[in-house]
This record gives C-alpha cells, sequence and structure tokens, in this order.
C-alpha cells in the first residue's frame, strides 16, 4: 500500500513540466503541481511518463507506466485523463484520473494568470483496497518579463475522500520555472503535507523538434525513507 499510494502521487496529473513560453507547448502541470496553462482550443497533448524507485521490488522499488491524453476545449478549458499502472512487490495497481481545469484569468502584458481545476483518482482494479478520492485547487501565476524571465506559481489544494489517518487533506502548492536558454529550462515545484503529493521535485524541461519535449527529473517526499523517485516523460502537442 504504501509503494502504491507513493506511485499514483507521482502521477499526479501526470507530469508535464512547463518550458518556456516561446515554444508552443501548452502544458498542464509543472512537475506535480497543476500549472496556470491550458491546452489551446482544439489541439491536443499526449505524453508518455516514466516514473521509478531505483532499488528491487523487494526493496520498496517500483516502476509506474503513464500514458495521458489533453484537449484543449475552448475558453481557457482543458478536459484529459491518465492512466496510471504501478509494478511493484504488491499487486500491480491501475489508476484512472479524469481531470479538468479552467483558466480564468490571462493577462500577457502583466505575466498573471490563475486557475482552478479538480482531478478524480478511482483504481481499476483491487478496489477493496484501494480508496476513489478527488483533489480540488487553485492557483495563481506570474511571469517576469526578459529572455530569462522565471515564472513563480503559488496556490492551494484540498482532497476529498481521502480517507487515511493521520495524513494532511490539503495545503499548499508552490512552483518555479527558470529558463536557462532557448531549449532548455530549470524547473522544480512542491506540495506541502504529510500525504500522498508532499513533494518537492526539482529537475529540467529540454524543447524538441514538431512542438515535443523531453524531461528528467527527481521526487523527494517530505516524510519518509526511501520516499524518491526517478521521473522521466515525453511529450507532444498537435
Amino acid at each position: 500500500m504504501k509503494f502504491n499510494k507513493l506511485a499514483h502521487n507521482l502521477t499526479l496529473l501526470v507530469a508535464f513540466i512547463l518550458l518556456m513560453r516561446g515554444t508552443g507547448c501548452a502544458q498542464s502541470t509543472i512537475f506535480n503541481i497543476p500549472s496556470t496553462d491550458a491546452v489551446a482550443k482544439g489541439k491536443t497533448y499526449l505524453e508518455f511518463d516514466f516514473i521509478s524507485h531505483l532499488e528491487g521490488h523487494d526493496d520498496g522499488g517500483f516502476q509506474t507506466y503513464v500514458p495521458r491524453v489533453v484537449f484543449g476545449a475552448g475558453k481557457g478549458v482543458e478536459i484529459g485523463v491518465n492512466v496510471a499502472a504501478t509494478s511493484s512487490g504488491s499487486p500491480t495497481v491501475v489508476y484512472l484520473q479524469p481531470n479538468i481545469k479552467w483558466q480564468f484569468y490571462s493577462k500577457s502584458e502583466s505575466g498573471v494568470a490563475m486557475t482552478g481545476g479538480a482531478i478524480l483518482y478511482t483504481p481499476l482494479n483491487h478496489r477493496s483496497s484501494n480508496d476513489t478520492f478527488g483533489l480540488f485547487y487553485g492557483n495563481a501565476s506570474k511571469k517576469f518579463k526578459g529572455d530569462h524571465g522565471p515564472r513563480l506559481t503559488i496556490g492551494g489544494y484540498g482532497l476529498a475522500g481521502y480517507d487515511f489517518p493521520g495524513r494532511d487533506k490539503g495545503g499548499a502548492m508552490v512552483g518555479y520555472e527558470q529558463p536557462l536558454t532557448k531549449k532548455v529550462s530549470f524547473v522544480t515545484d512542491w506540495f506541502s503535507g504529510d500525504n500522498a503529493f508532499g513533494y518537492a521535485t526539482p529537475g529540467f524541461s529540454l524543447s524538441l523538434p514538431k512542438n515535443s519535449v523531453f524531461n528528467i527529473g527527481y521526487s523527494f517526499g517530505n516524510f519518509g525513507r526511501k520516499n524518491n523517485a526517478l521521473f522521466l516523460y515525453y511529450g507532444i502537442t498537435f
């Protein structure tokens, strides 16, 4: 159970890393926390993630495989779904994660944007030992001017139906994105709290041809020994 919860946490909203605003790849999250971007109307974003704690299954290691698709529905709204399958020392668990986001405010002149959204987490197997619950959030970002101007994102989240005694049912979200070159950015984000979402993840994002991106990072849990994982993904917008 411990590693299954860790795995589906690390696939929250699936792992999009926002690159620079000039790449043309609208994306839904930074690493784990939601960004204030939304996929443009009529566009589709496809992604495949690989997340792994780099030890054998007998020592607590796992591998999570996550295909994801997001559609731009228009007027700042995107809808998507993730399917996360985790292989570990416990029985393989598959989670379906439908999600929606609304970018209700965006001003390019000031670099400010605001969004709200929700994600449902529901197991497709082993339902008696894995709960269905929802995550609700709101956030705001400020993009600073300049070719290498960073973007700061701050928000909060709450969990509904998350019935794990002693675990936090909400907290803060913080993200930071720093362009280094035209093709490379440093990005990092953090969920506060002692729960399945409480991680800090620094890493890098590389812009590739044809509106595609490759990201690499490493997630560190707020609490717990061996609570960490390598994070890789490839995504493309068309």
